[in-house]
C-alpha cells in the first residue's frame, strides 16, 4: 500500500508539472506572437532651428512621466538629431538652456503624439524669446527611381526665401518656420539655388534614387546657407544606427522567444521526476 501511495503521489507530481509547463509555454508563446504587432515603433528626431536661441538641452519623455527622459545635451542652432525609436503614444519635449538643472523651468515645453510606423521632426523655431515647437510629419519612401525633397525655412535674416533644385523650384518666397510638402525630383547631383532680397547662393547636392531629403535654410555669419538632411533611403529611416531605446517609460525591445528554453526546462524536470519514480525504496 505504501509503494502504491508513493507512485500515485509521483504520478500526480508529473501531471502537475505537465500542466504548469503547458500553461507557461502557451502564455509565453501567445505573448511572443503578439509582441511584434503591439510594439511597432514610431520615430522622432529633434532639430534646433531658432537662430537667436543659445545651445539647448532637450528632454523628451512620455507625457506625464518626466522621471526618466532622454536628454540631448548642448544642441546648437542647425543641429538635427538622429531618429529615435519610440513606442507609439503621447510625449513631451522640454527645452532648457545648456547646463541648466533638470529641475529648472524649461524655456519651452510642448506635447505631441507618435503613431506607429510614422516619423516626425520636432523643430524648435522662432526668435528668443518666442520659441515654439513645430511637429513635422516626415515621409519615409519615394517613388521608384526618384528622390523626394522638401524645404524647411529656418532663417530669420531673410523672411522670404526661394529655393530650387536643378530645374525644379521647390519653394517660392517661403516664410520663416514654414515647410513645403515633399516633391519628387530626378536623382543625381544637382545645384541647389536659394535666393532672397539682395542675396543669392548655390550649393551642389547629391540625392540618390529612392531617397528622401529635407533642405534646411539657415542663417550664417556671412548670410545664408543650406543643409541637406537625409530622412530615409529605400524606406529605411536614416541615419542608420539611430538611437533605438531611449525614451524613459517606453516598453523595452522584445527579447528572443523563450519558448524553446521553457520546453527544455520542463522536459528536464519531468525526466527527473520520472527517474525518481523508478527508484524503489524499501516498504
Amino acid at each position: 500500500m505504501r509503494l502504491l501511495r508513493r507512485r500515485l503521489v509521483r504520478i500526480a507530481m508529473i501531471t502537475t508539472l505537465l500542466a504548469g509547463a503547458a500553461a507557461v509555454v502557451a502564455a509565453t508563446s501567445s505573448a511572443a506572437s503578439a509582441a511584434p504587432a503591439a510594439g511597432k515603433d514610431g520615430w522622432v528626431r529633434i532639430a534646433h532651428l531658432s537662430p537667436q536661441a543659445p545651445a539647448m538641452d532637450m528632454y523628451v519623455y512620455p507625457f506625464g512621466n518626466p522621471g526618466h527622459p532622454v536628454v540631448l545635451k548642448d544642441v546648437g542652432y542647425g543641429a538635427v538629431s538622429a531618429y529615435m525609436a519610440v513606442v507609439p503614444g503621447q510625449y513631451t519635449v522640454a527645452m532648457r538652456g545648456f547646463g541648466a538643472a533638470a529641475t529648472s523651468k524649461p524655456a519651452l515645453t510642448s506635447s505631441f503624439m507618435v503613431t506607429a510606423g510614422a516619423a516626425y521632426t520636432l523643430a524648435a523655431l522662432g526668435p528668443d524669446p518666442g520659441l515654439r515647437t513645430e511637429v513635422l510629419k516626415d515621409q519615409m519612401n519615394a517613388p521608384a527611381g526618384k528622390a523626394v525633397v522638401r524645404v524647411l525655412q529656418a532663417s530669420l535674416k531673410q523672411h522670404r526665401v526661394t529655393v530650387s533644385y536643378g530645374p525644379d523650384v521647390l519653394a517660392r518666397e517661403l516664410s520663416f518656420g514654414a515647410a513645403t510638402s515633399y516633391k519628387a525630383v530626378a536623382p543625381g547631383v544637382q545645384t541647389v539655388r536659394f535666393a532672397a532680397p539682395g542675396e543669392h547662393a548655390t550649393m551642389p547636392v547629391t540625392m540618390a534614387a529612392d531617397s528622401v531629403h529635407t533642405i534646411v535654410v539657415l542663417d550664417d555669419s556671412s548670410g545664408l546657407k543650406v543643409d541637406a538632411v537625409t530622412d530615409a533611403v529605400g524606406s529605411r529611416i536614416m541615419p542608420a544606427g539611430a538611437i533605438s531605446a531611449g525614451f524613459g517609460g517606453t516598453a523595452p525591445r522584445p527579447s528572443a522567444n523563450p519558448v524553446p528554453w521553457l520546453v527544455m526546462i520542463a522536459a528536464g524536470a519531468l525526466l527527473a521526476v520520472a527517474g525518481l519514480a523508478r527508484i524503489r525504496r524499501p516498504a
